[in-house]
């Protein structure tokens, strides 16, 4: 409807001029039409960042940036396992193998990332500063997701965080969320769904500790997700026993 309101307020517009130049401008005309299309029609693909045109068969990577990976988070006994692939996917090439989207922010605190990597490498900064300020991972994570929401530069970031300590494991989103949950196993980006699953079904098995369901998880992933390999980060944090728990322990 747009495109037919601008046509006509151009035709009227064309009446009043003198010949010469009306030619001209029907041209112009014609041309702001075709860029007024609907994005469908025009077979473009944008973003904020960029255009990219399907006409040069490039497709819009950057979009796909925060699912093109897998990161995983166990959660089981004492101990908190995070683990990542490598791969860095731009379109359908691989540009990375051993990328590292795994990191440990601070003593006791490990961060895991779906996204661009610049976007992802601001965050982890304004992460640290949260941290500094609030040394209590909850309170510093709700900090950084308010942050991250209402930033005008901050909110054009796209990714997808892990954020773990010794008492709670965190999804943090770009739309304000801090998820924690109830089972402790956290997966993100593409191949995330297949490793949550698998978890699921390994973390019950007596014998296997956070690492080895963690490691297993990502191997189904990875096999599972053309944008996942295998060669993996890992971080692990052993969580301490309360002192009363070793006072009540048979001697």
């Amino acid at each position: 409807r747009s495109c037919c309101m601008q046509r006509r307020v151009g035709m009227m517009l064309l009446r009043s001029l003198p010949r010469g130049t009306a030619a001209a401008a029907a041209a112009a005309t014609r041309a702001s039409a075709a860029r007024a299309l609907p994005l469908h029609a025009a077979r473009s693909c944008y973003h904020t960042r960029g255009q990219y045109s399907s006409h040069a068969g490039i497709e819009p990577w950057y979009g796909q940036q925060c699912s093109a990976t897998t990161i995983l988070s166990v959660r089981k006994d004492d101990k908190v396992f995070v683990i990542g692939d490598g791969q860095v996917t731009l379109g359908s090439q691989v540009i990375k193998p051993n990328a590292r989207k795994v990191r440990k922010l601070k003593e006791g605190v490990i961060a895991g990332f779906a996204g661009a990597t610049a976007d992802a490498m601001t965050l982890f900064e304004r992460l640290e500063m949260k941290l500094g300020e609030h040394p209590e991972t909850m309170r510093a994570c709700v900090e950084m997701a308010k942050a991250w929401r209402m930033d005008k530069y901050l909110r054009r970031l796209e990714a997808i965080m892990i954020v773990a300590d010794a008492n709670v494991s965190l999804t943090l989103t770009g739309t304000g969320d801090v998820l924690e949950p109830v089972d402790g196993i956290i997966g993100i980006g593409s191949g995330g769904a297949f490793a949550t699953a698998a978890a699921r079904a390994l973390i019950d098995i007596e014998g296997m500790d956070a690492e080895a369901v963690g490691r297993k998880a990502m191997d189904v992933a990875s096999d599972m997700c053309i944008y996942t390999n295998k060669q993996y980060v890992t971080e692990l944090i052993t969580v301490p026993k309360p002192a009363d728990a070793d006072a009540d322990a048979p001697k």
